[in-house]
Formats: structure tokens, C-alpha cells, sequence
């Protein structure tokens, strides 16, 4: 019987759907799951670090360690053979370290894929994967053209066993892929490789399901899955779909549907009602048409249109197919679709063919990635060569020399990783973990000691994990109470919302002072963020006006993020904090002018 892996977790934790549901609340979710009977879930990949360390918030791996906390079902880590979790290929010491790092954090379960299916480029990884006592699942691209032929993956499958591999998993990262095709190579791989056989797919109107159907009546041991609101947004297999499909079919699965729907609502409360533009008809039309990844076509758009050139959409996506042809079908994954999807965009908006080449592409025909399947065309690396000088071929990162260069910034292996292979875009994070000690000076300024100080994180961490609405203690002339927001947003998020000798008044909703103005307070002890990530503009300015329920700020406490909204309309008068700086409970955050209801015409 096929046993179902979940990728919900890590599908919400990256790009676009990056941070739209709060920590604690993909804690709860990820409780959920465990209990539906998965055999691993697959919680971070290339993706989440990305979006982890451009957010500034909180490390992948902090991320991973509280999931295990919180689970016992084994969690899967996706990554792109020697390019990790990056968009440039690393070198063997540092593969090793890395696989070190997360089988460290809590992953017990490594998904691993050559970007070119030049399965020789697992072979670090795999080593590492295997010395750390973790399994090792090989994945195999699919993408149409020469190299999606049955010979072609067969002959890299008939490799992976040398190489440790537990499993091959069929990995189809265009949704191109056919239901006929998909029982014909599950077969194939199975009997070429000896091992057992997995499929992760994806695609609009159902043809992703249709495949997983057939791969399970093939004999795939292993279908990759997301609940219902992420597949239906990134055009995923649902799970429940899926469950309930192969159960019908004499192929149960084991996995409790119900708790499927459950964790489905609570996804629904934070996405149910926003629109994935990266997935728009238009795109997903396009994608399928052309069978590219959506995300790569929206990319390709987004450019476009921002060169007034979004008429030529089907331009670029044509001389894709061309370039990849041209340069030995590598499959259109991550980072290489993005690389082909480059130079397409200089050819067609140049005029020009290669006059100009982007470095990576370069360094993809000069064969520093690896060798890609199929033959490159002698013309296009003549054409590559005249084009300019080649890059310098990169040194493999020293990480003891950087951490001697990082000191006092990248305090642990982890950290000194994430430096390696982001550079500058780490830094913010970094800092901020840096800063997190802010919290405790600031609890010190206003008069808790340390011992109070860690039972005050004591008691947020039982209201977070126990389900309770509120705790209040009273201890040596000090009240403090934990209580569960009731906003939609922020249900399930804890905030130390009283810490004084006397009790706060029971109404604590702001309201006008003599001078008119409305004061915004702080409601815990926490640091004020402006942004929702560095670099983003911040959620209000002086001189904005504000509707009810609008975010006026961020406040991390206890590295979960809180949302401060406003509960009247009005216009913002005066920001009393700046962005990173540490804040006091009750702290006056705001000041805003109350503007009365629109005209009776206006409504």
C-alpha cells in the first residue's frame, strides 16, 4: 500500500505564501498533522531558507527544532544536490556540514535532486546523509523532451543504489507529466534501480492527481501530498483527494482524513480569502501550455511588465524551449529554470541571440554545475565564448576562515552556514537574533529580574502549548497575565499582556485622551517592527489614514511575531518608536486622529 509524505508545512513556509500564517498557528497545524498518519513530513527546503532569512525573523533552523518539538512524525528536508538550498553549487566539505546541521535541528528524512539529473552530483550529500543515520530519498526530474524519456532517467536510476539511496522518488516540477507516463516510469525506475519508488507532482485540472493515481497502481510506495487550500493554490495533489481516491481503489493509505479537513480550516483562516497572484488563470494557462513551472512564468511576467513589454509573454516562454534545447535539455527546475529564463528574457527584448550571457548560464555550458543530459550545441558554445570573458570560477567557501571574519555575528555552525551561502541578505537576521538579548535588558529596565524574566517565558510557552485562553499568577507583589489574542490573525499567539505590582483595568480598549488623539499601547514586552520584513515598506507612515483592522506594526515577543492593528479608523498622527527597538509593556506605540464615518452618500 503507498504511504502518503505532506508538504503543507513547507509549502506555507516559502514563497508566495511566505509568512501569511503566523508561527504558533503552523505549530498547531503541524500538531495536527501529525496525527494523520504521514510517513514524514516534509517541513523546509531551498525555498524557506530564502524566504526565512529575507524576512529577518527567525532561522530555518529555529523553525525545524520547534516543529520536532512538536511532532513525532518523521520531517523531511528538499534539497538541490550540491546547490543545497541555494542558487550556486558548494563544495564538499560544506555539503557535509550542512547535512551535519540538519540532521542536527531535527530532519530525519533528506529528499535530494541534481538540478541537471546528473546524479554524480549526489554523491557528498549522500555520504553525509548516510553517515548521519538519516534517509536518503534520490529524486529524479522529469521535465518534457529527450531528457524525459524512459532510458534517459533509467540509466541515472540504475545509479542510485551505489550511492545509498533508499528510495528513487520521480519528481515532476513542471506538471507535465502524464498519467501513462507516470506508470510507465514508476515501473521502469523500480526495475532499473531495485529500489522502491516515489512520485512528487504536480499540475492544474486534476492531471497531478491522475498521475498519482496510476504511480500507486505502478507500485509507488510514496505520494507527496498538500492539504486542500495549498493544493488548490499551487496547483498540489490534496491529500484528502488523494487518500480518499486510493482507499477507494483498494490502496489505503492509512491517513486520517478527517484530520486532513481539520488542518485545512485552520490553513483556510489565513489564506482562505486571498488571492495566490503568482497563480493567476493567465499564468497557470501558460505554464501548462508551455509546461513550465507557474512560478518561473511568473517571474518571467512580472519582468515583462515592468519593461511595459507583458505582450510578450509567449515570446520569452518559446525561446526558453530553444535555449534549453540548445544547451543539452537540462529539466526546468530550480535554479536552472531561472538561469534559461534570463538569457530568454535578453534574447527577446535585445533582439540579439547570446550577444550577451549571463554568467550562470556560462558557467552551466562550461560544465561547472555538472554535465546536463543531453548533447550541448557546438554553435551556441562558440557563440557563448565570443561573447566575453568567462567568470572566474568561484573558491569554495572556507567556513573556519569566515567564522574568524564573522565573530560576534554567526555565533554557531548553523549560523556561519546561512552566512556562507546568503552573504549580505543574512546579515539582517543575524542581527536580529543578536538583538533578541534586548528583551531580556529590556525586562530588567522595568524592574524583572532574570528569574522573573524566564518564568514569564515559562508561562507564554504553556499558554502557546496547553490550549488554555488565559494564566494569571500573582507572585511577591508582581501580577502577570498570558492570554490568547482574540483576533483572527493571532489566535493561538501568545503575549505577556500585564506585567506590573498592580492589576490593569479590565477595559483595556484605548480610546481618546483629552487631547483628542487615540494612544495605540503596547500589549506585551517585545521589540517594534515598522516592516513586515526588512526592506519592505512599512505597514503605515505619519499622515496615513488607517481603517479598522488595519496592521499598524509588528511586535516579536518570544519570536513569534504579533500583529498590532488598529480598532478604530483614524489618521496617523505621531510614531513614538523606531523599527528594531526593544518595548515596554504599555508603551505608548501610536498616536491617531479619529476621523468619523464616511457620508451616508459614500457608503
Amino acid at each position: 500500500m503507498p504511504a502518503l509524505a505532506d508538504t503543507t508545512i513547507r509549502l506555507l513556509s516559502q514563497e508566495p505564501l511566505a509568512g501569511r500564517m503566523p508561527a504558533a498557528e503552523l505549530l498547531r497545524l503541524a500538531e495536527i498533522l501529525d496525527g494523520a498518519g504521514f510517513s514524514y513530513l516534509e517541513v523546509s527546503g531551498g525555498g524557506v531558507f530564502d524566504s526565512a532569512v529575507r524576512r529577518g525573523v527567525e532561522t530555518p533552523w529555529e523553525r525545524i527544532r520547534a516543529l520536532k518539538a512538536r511532532t513525532s512524525t518523521p520531517l523531511g528536508l528538499a534539497l538541490r544536490g550540491r546547490f543545497l538550498v541555494g542558487s550556486r553549487p558548494v563544495g564538499a566539505d560544506f555539503v557535509r556540514r550542512f547535512v551535519a546541521s540538519a540532521a542536527e535541528s531535527g530532519i530525519d528524512v533528506f529528499r535530494l535532486h541534481d538540478p541537471l539529473n546528473d546524479v554524480s552530483n549526489l554523491t557528498e550529500a549522500g555520504e553525509a546523509i548516510t553517515a548521519a543515520e538519516r534517509e536518503f530519498e534520490a529524486g529524479l526530474l522529469y521535465s518534457p523532451g529527450p531528457t524525459g524519456e524512459t532510458e534517459a532517467l533509467v540509466e541515472q536510476a540504475r545509479k542510485l543504489p551505489e550511492l545509498g539511496a533508499a528510495r528513487v522518488l520521480l519528481h515532476d516540477s513542471s506538471g507535465s507529466l502524464e498519467p501513462h507516463r507516470a506508470h510507465e516510469l514508476v515501473t521502469a525506475l523500480g526495475e532499473a534501480s531495485s529500489l522502491p519508488v516515489g512520485l512528487y507532482c504536480q499540475g492544474a485540472t486534476g492531471n497531478a492527481l491522475a498521475a498519482a493515481l496510476e504511480a500507486a497502481r505502478a507500485g509507488a510506495d510514496l505520494i507527496s501530498c498538500a492539504v486542500y487550500p495549498v493544493a488548490l493554490a499551487l496547483h498540489r495533489v490534496s491529500g484528502e483527494a488523494l487518500a480518499s481516491a486510493l482507499a477507494g481503489a483498494g490502496l489505503d493509505t492509512g491517513v486520517d482524513v478527517d484530520a486532513l479537513w481539520r488542518a485545512s480550516e485552520l490553513v483556510d483562516e489565513h489564506i482562505g480569502d486571498e488571492p495566490v497572484t503568482p497563480l493567476a488563470p493567465r499564468i497557470s494557462v501558460r505554464a501548462a501550455e508551455h509546461r513550465v513551472p507557474p512560478g518561473l512564468v511568473a517571474a518571467l511576467d512580472t519582468h515583462l511588465r515592468t519593461l511595459a513589454a507583458g505582450d510578450r509573454l509567449d515570446e520569452v516562454l518559446d525561446e526558453l524551449t530553444r535555449i534549453r534545447e540548445e544547451v543539452g535539455w537540462p529539466p526546468i527546475a530550480s535554479p536552472i529554470g531561472q538561469i534559461l529564463g534570463s538569457q530568454a528574457l535578453m534574447h527577446v527584448l535585445s533582439a540579439n541571440r547570446y550577444q550577451t550571457v549571463v554568467d550562470e548560464l556560462r558557467s552551466l555550458i562550461e560544465g561547472r554545475y555538472g554535465s546536463p543530459p543531453g548533447p550541448i550545441d557546438g554553435a551556441v558554445k562558440r557563440a557563448v565564448a565570443l561573447s566575453g570573458g568567462a567568470p572566474e570560477e568561484e573558491t569554495p567557501v572556507d567556513l573556519d576562515s569566515l567564522r574568524a571574519e564573522a565573530e560576534g555575528l554567526a555565533s554557531s555552525e548553523e549560523e556561519l552556514l546561512l552566512l556562507a551561502l546568503f552573504g549580505e541578505e543574512a546579515e539582517p537576521l543575524l542581527k536580529t537574533i543578536r538583538g533578541r538579548a534586548s528583551r531580556d535588558e529590556s525586562l530588567a529596565a522595568g524592574g524583572v529580574d532574570q528569574a522573573r524574566a524566564e518564568r514569564i517565558r515559562e508561562i507564554v510557552r504553556i499558554v502557546q502549548e496547553s490550549g488554555v485562553g488565559e494564566v494569571t499568577i500573582e507572585e511577591a507583589g508582581m501580577r502577570v497575565s498570558v492570554r490568547r489574542t482574540p483576533e483572527p490573525l493571532e489566535a493561538g499567539l501568545a503575549s505577556v499582556a500585564e506585567v506590573g505590582s498592580e492589576a490593569a483595568p479590565a477595559d483595556q480598549t484605548p480610546g481618546p485622551q483629552a487631547d483628542g488623539l487615540v494612544r495605540i499601547e503596547a500589549p506585551m514586552v517585545g521589540v517594534f517592527y515598522r516592516a513586515p520584513q526588512p526592506g519592505a515598506p512599512p505597514f503605515v507612515e505619519e499622515g496615513d489614514t488607517v481603517a479598522p483592522g488595519q496592521t499598524l506594526c509588528v511586535l516579536e515577543a518570544m519570536k513569534l511575531m504579533n500583529e498590532i492593528k488598529a480598532d478604530t479608523p483614524g489618521i496617523v498622527r505621531v510614531i513614538h518608536v523606531g523599527n528594531a527597538e526593544p518595548v515596554e509593556f504599555g508603551q505608548l506605540l501610536f498616536e491617531l486622529e479619529p476621523v468619523g464615518p464616511p457620508p451616508l452618500d459614500a457608503v
